[in-house]
C-alpha cells in the first residue's frame, strides 16, 4: 500500500467534524472534512479517485447524507461508505437501502468506526 488512507468526513456539526478529524489524523489518516453533502461532492469531483472512504451523517442541509451516498455509489463506486445517524432506525434503514457499506448510530465510539474503516479499506489486512 502506498501512502496514507484518505478519508472524507461529512457532518453539519462542527464539533463532530473536528473530533473525527483529530482522531483519524492522529492515527495517520489523511482527512478532509465537509459540512454538507454539496461541499463533499465538490471535494470528490475535484479529487476523483483520491478518497478511500466516506464517513457521512445522514441528516444534513443542502444534499442529505442519503443523497450523497446515492451519488457517490454511482459516480465513485470504489469509495467505501460509512453512514452515521442520530435519528433512530428510519435513516439507518434508508442508508442500507442506498447501499452504505456500514451504518452507525450516534453517539458513536470512534474506535469502532476506525475498526470498520480499516476493515473496509484493507479487507485482507487482518488486525492482530
Amino acid at each position: 500500500m502506498s501512502g496514507k488512507n484518505k478519508l472524507l468526513i461529512v457532518d453539519d456539526n462542527d464539533d463532530i467534524r473536528s473530533t473525527f478529524y483529530e482522531f483519524f489524523n492522529s492515527l495517520g489518516y489523511e482527512v478532509k472534512t465537509a459540512g454538507d453533502g454539496l461541499t463533499a461532492l465538490k471535494l470528490l469531483k475535484d479529487k476523483p479517485n483520491f478518497f478511500d472512504c466516506l464517513i457521512t451523517d445522514l441528516v444534513m442541509p443542502n444534499i442529505s447524507g442519503l443523497g450523497l451516498i446515492a451519488i457517490v455509489k454511482k459516480e465513485f463506486p470504489d469509495i467505501k461508505i460509512i453512514a452515521m445517524t442520530g435519528y433512530g432506525d428510519h435513516p439507518g434503514a434508508l442508508a442500507s437501502e442506498v447501499k452504505a457499506d456500514s451504518v452507525f448510530f450516534k453517539p458513536v465510539e470512534l474506535i469502532n468506526i476506525e475498526n470498520k474503516v480499516s476493515e473496509l479499506i484493507n479487507p485482507n489486512n487482518d488486525k492482530q
